[in-house]
């Protein structure tokens, strides 16, 4: 099963009541964070997850509402005594913002490591990424600087077949290994996992796409998503030219992007500051996509693999 919280629902500047959005994924005690704007580290305070093992954060962009608190977050989660190397994600450039930054920072207790996508309109779609049990990927989508959507996913083997292992001999204290996905040796005999594993069960995937125009090559990326939380910058239909001229999404887009990637449910956040009722507009999305949800500052649920 996989956790995830949306941190807050804000774009552009954070308000009194709606913090910036940040998204928080959590598996198995190891937690993924997508963007950190100014406050993040206050919302996610509130919703009481802890900060020790956040492993990696991605970043979509380098906006100030979506890194500007990485400082304070970083110094956080050194408090909370970790020591293990964090990783960051993000397109080309985070080295040089992350430097600039750390003259706050000077000293953590843990290393950073610092991973720089090289993806553009061209080559649109990277590599997947696996660490600590997420498999992450990233496209290159429309906005006016470089910027990301993301792809996580929880990939999940076959179930075991003990009847395999038998006819193979492989003795009981080893099988444990073999469900883990390690290969084992036996009278000189290598086993591998796929010798004694079920096809891959379907796992869980969740798709996190602000800041950029709809776009037809994401509905493949999101395809069939158990979550796709995209931004709606704008509710009201009217509001679209601004939102091509500013390169972002209104309700609609985002709610036809979600029925085109078959997802199962679309979670909508990034609001303008001057949105200040998004659920007005709800029906803007519902009527095209009817598993639509307003997002609102530490939103969360348990998504579960399916049998």
């Amino acid at each position: 099963m996989l956790d995830v919280c949306l941190l807050g629902v804000g774009g552009m500047m954070p308000l009194p009541d709606r913090f910036l959005t940040s998204m928080l994924f959590r598996l198995n005690g190891k937690m993924l964070l997508i963007d950190c704007g100014e406050g993040t580290q206050v919302t996610a305070k509130m919703l009481g997850w802890g900060f020790k093992n956040i492993d990696i954060i991605c970043f979509t962009h380098l906006h100030a509402d979506h890194i500007s608190g990485l400082p304070g977050l970083l110094l956080t989660i050194g408090n909370s005594n970790r020591e293990e190397p964090l990783t960051i994600i993000g397109p080309v450039g985070i080295k040089n913002v992350y430097n600039g930054l750390a003259t706050i920072f000077p000293e953590l207790p843990f290393d950073v490591d610092i991973i720089e996508l090289d993806i553009n309109e061209e080559n649109n779609t990277s590599k997947e990424l696996e660490i600590s049990g997420f498999s992450i990927q990233a496209m290159f989508v429309e906005h006016k600087i470089p910027c990301f959507a993301y792809s996580i996913q929880i990939k999940r083997k076959g179930k075991f077949l003990p009847e395999k292992a038998l006819e193979l001999n492989i003795p009981k204290n080893l099988w444990g290994m073999l469900q883990k996905g390690q290969e084992v040796e036996h009278n000189g005999e290598i086993f591998k996992p796929n010798m004694v594993l079920g096809d891959d069960r379907q796992g869980i995937k969740v798709c996190y796409c602000t800041d950029s125009r709809p776009l037809e090559r994401l509905h493949s990326f999101i395809q069939n998503a158990d979550l796709f939380v995209c931004e709606g910058m704008y509710g009201e239909e009217e509001k679209k030219e601004g939102a091509i001229t500013k390169k972002h999404m209104i309700f609609s887009e985002a709610a036809t992007m979600a029925k085109e990637g078959n997802v199962d449910e679309l979670w909508l956040t990034h609001f303008s500051p001057a949105l200040t009722e998004p659920s007005q507009f709800l029906q803007n999305a519902t009527n095209i996509f009817e598993n639509t949800v307003i997002g609102y500052d530490r939103i969360n649920k348990t998504i579960y693999f399916k049998e």
